[in-house]
């Protein structure tokens, strides 16, 4: 593998791209960010690890999610808004991360924050909704319909995230280098496609 090579991976609620990074990056033996991410924002922009948490792949209002969160500055405050902050924190994490060295860094934009980075390869994994809410159904221990709605919440709110964000359309296959149904081989088969594919890459 391209001692430069950074995956990122876009991803519908429910198909297993969380799992799926994670077991990319072991079989790769490199770093994996997902949550994780949240710390180093905070570590390195003084941010609440909470507000952090509250803001994470969400579209939002400032104005509104300030008042509620009791961080609105005052009408004097003439500096960047309160999700201007956090995107910026996630920027300079991400930004980190891959300047570290070769890792699998999921959502958050991390496609499109790294669009100029050397080695760049993205990724989106989607999959049917049975497939979809039946791991839902098992991993919050919840009914079809809330699986149901949930997906729909998420995906949702990720889609308003990235197209807001970014030049792109979340999930449309123009916006990445290869799109993945993760329903049609399962997890574990994905991951070892997506090696092959790598492996290929390398090849040229």
């Amino acid at each position: 593998m391209e001692k430069k090579t950074i995956i990122t991976i876009g991803r519908q609620f429910g198909s297993g791209g969380h799992e799926i990074g994670a077991k990319l990056a072991e079989k790769l033996g490199i770093k994996f960010y997902d949550k994780d991410l949240i710390k180093i924002m905070a570590k390195k922009s003084g941010l609440c690890e909470k507000v952090l948490e509250s803001y994470d792949e969400k579209p939002m209002n400032s104005l509104l999610y300030s008042i509620v969160m009791d961080v609105y500055p005052s009408v004097m405050y003439s500096g960047p808004t309160i999700d201007q902050q956090i995107y910026q924190a996630c920027y300079d994490a991400i930004r980190h991360v891959a300047d570290e060295g070769p890792c699998v860094i999921v959502g958050r934009c991390a496609d499109y924050i790294l669009r100029d980075q050397e080695g760049l390869f993205s990724l989106f994994i989607h999959a049917s909704d049975e497939f979809r809410k039946a791991r839902i159904k098992e991993e919050y221990k919840v009914t079809d319909g809330k699986a149901m709605e949930m997906m729909i919440k998420t995906d949702k709110k990720r889609a308003s995230y990235y197209n807001f964000q970014s030049e792109k359309k979340w999930g449309a296959a123009v916006s990445y280098d290869l799109c993945l149904d993760s329903s049609i081989l399962g997890v574990d088969r994905t991951v070892d496609l997506l090696l092959d594919y790598l492996r290929y890459k390398e090849q040229g």
